[in-house]
């Protein structure tokens, strides 16, 4: 079996829906939901998507928002995207393809997936480290991300978790 589904299965992650979708807004929930299609479908791009989400997912658990779909980080985004490069260069299937992911390899090859993910992903409240290299990332963005648009692929949905039964007597429990 895959490492990333002895991952998944382990995480033992409640599925709400079979699609792979893009998000443009967030949702409102505090439990993440992966899609059974993560269970079964072992394509190499859907599988760093999966590697992706849960990461991203589980760290947004951590901020301790009161809305966790909401919360957002530099730290969350930037170890999922790592992730999600890991585990595209992890494919056992190398002939695969995906043009997204092979250009965020090569990115993060570059050295740049931190200004990458400041850049494209940045939020006016997140901390960023005063390391970053913006200006070289930003010549050689002109260079090689030329017409360039990110994509981000949660494989799952955030929604409600069970409320807790009212008491003992509760038939609903």
């Amino acid at each position: 079996m895959r490492p990333v589904l002895v991952v998944l299965l382990g995480m033992s992650l409640v599925a709400c829906n079979g699609d792979v979708y893009v998000r443009d807004g967030v949702t409102d929930g505090d439990t993440f939901y992966l899609a059974p299609r993560a269970f079964y479908d072992t394509d190499p791009a859907l599988q760093s998507w999966v590697r992706y989400s849960l990461m991203k997912t589980t760290c947004q658990l951590t901020l301790e928002a009161k809305i966790p779909s909401r919360a957002s980080s530099y730290e969350c985004e930037l170890s999922a995207r790592r992730a999600l490069v890991e585990a595209w260069e992890e494919r056992t299937e190398p002939a695969s393809s995906d043009a997204y992911l092979d250009l965020l390899s090569i990115v993060h090859d570059a050295g740049y997936l931190d200004e990458y993910t400041a850049h494209y992903f940045g939020r006016p409240q997140w901390v960023l480290p005063p390391d970053l290299k913006t200006r070289a990332f930003a010549a050689w963005r002109k260079r090689h991300l030329r017409g360039h648009r990110p994509e981000t692929l949660l494989v799952g949905s955030w929604n409600y978790g069970r409320r807790q039964a009212a008491g003992p007597s509760d038939p609903a429990g």
